[in-house]
């Protein structure tokens, strides 16, 4: 079992959480149900299964958890890149956030592969 708490990435995925949910507060609230709902389902999975992973009784089922957090990761990205895309929120406030998400990424690929 782990310490989810002290692990880097969640620390980090709950940094990218905080700020999908304050980017959240500047999108239409015709999209309340649609992309915001998804935005914010995306980035909680993220820390949630690092959490749930971290939990479990073997290094393999914590392996497991990490390759669906960086899943649902890159399902927040395209989220991402279509919200700009669609010009709903500026690149300025966007680009931080798939930086943080490619750092986020980086290093659960690379404990998913030990």
């Amino acid at each position: 079992m782990h310490n989810f708490e002290k692990l880097i990435f969640w620390q980090k995925s709950i940094d990218l959480a905080k700020g999908i949910y304050l980017l959240c507060l500047q999108l239409p609230a015709d999209e309340k149900f649609g992309l915001i709902s998804q935005l914010k389902r995306s980035v909680v999975s993220i820390a949630s299964n690092i959490a749930e992973g971290a939990g479990r009784n073997s290094n393999k089922e914590f392996s497991h958890f990490l390759g669906i957090a960086n899943g649902s990761s890159f399902e927040l990205q395209t989220q991402l890149i279509l919200t700009r895309e669609l010009g709903l929120i500026p690149e300025a406030d966007i680009n931080p956030l798939i930086s943080l998400i490619n750092e986020i990424q980086r290093m659960l690929y690379n404990l998913e592969m030990v």
